[in-house]
């Protein structure tokens, strides 16, 4: 954190201002001088940054009361270092539960995730498990802000988010609904299916549905 500090006043004669004789003494007009000066704070714990070389930058990613994205805050190279000492061996995984569009992400201690792996040790299974294919993930925040338009393209169409649907969307879906979920597959994200009556709602694909003789649950 900076902080500039009010204007340091200080005397200076003009050598340019014209001299103004008045009986027995010279009248010589006075200019002031002024400066700034920034100080640095650690944003952690307030103490002042005194050089340049004890300043860190903090980029903070993720944390449960961060807003729309990703901040940074300046701290002294010790905090940082300090935090660096602290980190812990986390697994972070994404869950991706029935009958909803968004995953949930989930950072848990990396020794308490590999007591979930009972058949086999947790390296074995890593090691055996397909690699997961993933699509370009739209942020939390763009989704808040209603950031819709890329989903009316082949691109996109079809891509879980929150927010609603278009006509466009539904128009490509219904002409290309076979080529949009072998994309989705491809990402390894979920497949719309005509089988899902929140699917056929959501994605206006009722005459599709019928037309290939699926009766939605």
């Amino acid at each position: 954190m900076r902080v500039t500090g009010p204007p340091v006043p200080g005397r200076l004669a003009d050598p340019h201002a014209p001299a103004r004789c008045n009986g027995s003494y010279t009248d010589i007009r006075e200019a002031y001088q002024v400066g700034q000066k920034t100080v640095r704070f650690s944003d952690l714990s307030g103490a002042i940054i005194t050089q340049d070389d004890a300043l860190a930058r903090i980029v903070i990613s993720e944390h449960p009361e961060l807003g729309d994205g990703p901040v940074q805050i300046e701290v002294l190279t010790d905090e940082a270092r300090a935090i660096e000492k602290a980190a812990l061996r986390v697994a972070v995984v994404d869950l991706y539960l029935p009958g909803e569009d968004e995953p949930h992400r989930v950072a848990m201690d990396a020794g308490s995730f590999d007591k979930l792996a009972t058949d086999k040790a947790m390296s074995e299974l890593l090691v055996s498990a397909r690699p997961a294919r993933r699509g370009s993930r739209t942020s939390p925040a763009s989704q808040a802000r209603g950031d819709r338009g890329s989903y009316a393209s082949m691109e996109h169409a079809g891509e879980p988010h929150r927010g609603r649907v278009t006509d466009a969307e539904r128009q490509l879906l219904r002409e290309h609904f076979d080529e949009i979920n072998e994309r989705l597959a491809g990402q390894g994200l979920r497949v719309i299916s005509l089988a899902d009556r929140e699917h056929v709602e959501r994605y206006g694909l009722a005459e599709l549905a019928r037309q290939r003789g699926v009766e939605p649950d």
